[in-house]
């Protein structure tokens, strides 16, 4: 009797992985998001180095454009931002053998990344997308991930994954594009026009966002992956350099807030930039979230950062030792040394 149960036990998990990790598919919800990412790392793939890429989380493609900022440094550049829900763990992964020396890397995390626990990130989207397409990256991964990857999904995720295959097979025409505008070559999202950003503005009126406290930063898990992250990029003379996500005027992050993500870059020898405002603006500024500005604040927000960078109004080390020899940021931007 015992044997019986514990086969068939082991039928089930079979069958289960086998289903989701061969059959099953979400091609609409994540498919969305993969083909997101997979165009960002081919963009970044195809680039030349020095480069600049930005990562974060939604904040990055919606408040950041790399279209714009191009030419003010001559640099190329990858907006590789996706969704806060992206592990970071997972896209630093993806992003490593596509970085190289003399690369800048510009981090303006939203707050939430910072303390995102474990056992969220290891739940993402990005399990259910590894899981299904992309076990390469799975496998070099902490074994805890295999398994919440393994377990990430249930009987609703099947039952929406039957919905969505059957869609796409018909040709489902996906909203999006008209709703909320698109994603550019360079991976910024454009068209969010302040037209757009018109049915938004009763929920931006009426949004309190929460600020993460100091001791929350300091001891988050998503602080400890950007740590380790910048002494692996700092290893190979690429250039970090941290920032502040986009937010509301009237709701300014707490100076200690500020201070305690200033110090996870500091601390582990990246740079840190802090724009004259914070990086707040009204909230006529805004598309739909706090952290995502409209087109023209989002391009206005971009010139703001390309030329603070450009003029090396920046805290942090600077390896000489490690500077390229071929342009870069050794010939435009300088540290200020700030402890």
């Amino acid at each position: 009797m015992m044997r019986r149960i514990l086969g068939a036990a082991l039928a089930s998990l079979l069958l289960y992985g086998v289903a989701f990790g061969l059959v099953l598919d979400r091609p609409l919800s994540l498919g969305f998001l993969r083909q997101q990412i997979e165009a960002k790392l081919a963009r970044g793939a195809a680039l030349p180095s020095p480069k600049l890429v930005i990562l974060a989380g939604s904040n990055a493609p919606y408040s950041h454009r790399c279209e714009t900022m191009e030419p003010i440094l001559e640099m190329p550049c990858v907006n590789a931002g996706v969704a806060v829900g992206i592990g970071l763990d997972y896209l630093f992964a993806r992003w490593r053998p596509l970085l190289h020396e003399g690369d800048i890397v510009y981090l303006p995390m939203e707050q939430e990344q910072y303390v995102r626990p474990q056992a969220a990130t290891a739940l993402g989207p990005d399990a259910g997308i590894m899981l299904r397409h992309d076990r390469a990256t799975l496998f070099r991964l902490p074994m805890a991930r295999w398994l919440a990857a393994l377990f990430s999904t249930d009987l609703r995720g099947a039952v929406m994954s039957l919905i969505e295959t059957g869609l796409a097979v018909r040709g489902f025409d996906d909203p999006r594009a008209a709703t909320t505008g698109r994603t550019n070559a360079q991976g910024d999202h454009v068209g969010h026009t302040e037209a757009l950003a018109r049915a938004s503005r009763p929920v931006l009126a009426a949004a309190r966002p929460t600020h993460v406290g100091a001791a929350a930063i300091e001891q988050g898990d998503g602080t400890a992956l950007i740590a380790g992250f910048i002494v692996w990029a700092r290893a190979q003379g690429i250039h970090v350099v941290g920032g502040l996500p986009t937010g509301f005027a009237d709701m300014p992050l707490p100076a200690a807030t500020v201070e305690a993500i200033r110090a996870v870059y500091l601390r582990s020898g990246a740079a840190f930039l802090e724009l004259p405002n914070q990086s707040r603006y009204p909230r006529a500024a805004f598309f739909d979230t706090p952290e995502h500005l409209n087109e023209p604040a989002q391009i206005a927000h971009s010139r703001l950062v390309a030329t603070a960078l450009l003029r090396g109004e920046v805290e942090g080390h600077w390896d000489r030792d490690a500077a390229p020899t071929r342009g870069g940021p050794d010939q435009w931007v300088q540290f200020s040394g700030r402890p």
